[in-house]
């Protein structure tokens, strides 16, 4: 049986919590705005891995509902106290909603997920959302998996592991997938990404 996740990035986020928390001062993510114009008005919105909730507070700030969650205690205490309100401890591979949002939110999240596991994750996702349901995940660029220096596994997806990852989960339409330079935890650390957007067909 294939492990979902791998616990070394949950205790390295519950050791940084803090510096998280006072990195998500800087705004939300650029991907953000373009993905909430593409929702109705007041669209339900699950996020996994809110982190220090940030995203989360520009989403409610724009009028939508929304369900922050995060796997780590630690973050979600964080956002918590920056939202005003509950955020639920949540791993992906515990995710068992059904038809229940419109859309799902995974800023910089499913990196984490061991690739041989990520298809039945997306999946999870695909069943959680609404028919017509959008999601977002943005992803480590690269094509061989490993940890980084502080012992975080990392999927870094190439293109074509991202499509194919996808296409196991289940039928999806692809609306955007885009390379760019982002950046990391290491201050000055620049490297590729992937962000992509779908649909569940209706």
């Amino acid at each position: 049986m294939t492990r979902a996740e791998d616990d070394e990035p949950l205790r390295f986020y519950a050791s940084s919590a803090q510096f998280y928390a006072a990195q998500g001062r800087d705004g939300p993510s650029r991907h953000l705005a373009d993905f909430l114009a593409r929702l109705p008005a007041g669209a339900r919105i699950l996020e996994l891995g809110c982190g220090s909730g940030r995203d989360a507070a520009a989403m409610r700030a724009a009028g939508f509902e929304v369900d922050p969650t995060d796997g780590s205690p630690e973050m979600a205490r964080r956002a918590e106290a920056r939202l005003g309100r509950p955020v639920r401890v949540l791993r992906f591979h515990e995710l068992a909603a059904t038809a229940q949002y419109d859309a799902v939110w995974a800023s910089a999240a499913l990196l984490h997920v061991p690739r041989a596991a990520l298809p039945e994750i997306l999946a999870r996702i695909r069943t959680a959302l609404k028919p017509g349901g959008l999601h977002f995940a943005s992803y480590k660029g690269g094509r061989t998996e490993g940890r980084d220096r502080h012992g975080r596994y990392f999927n870094y997806l190439a293109q074509d592991d991202l499509r194919q990852a996808y296409a196991a989960s289940g039928p999806w339409q692809t609306l955007s997938l885009v390379e760019h330079l982002g950046g990391g935890y290491d201050p000055g650390s620049v490297g590729p990404w992937l962000a992509v957007t779908l649909r569940r067909p209706a």
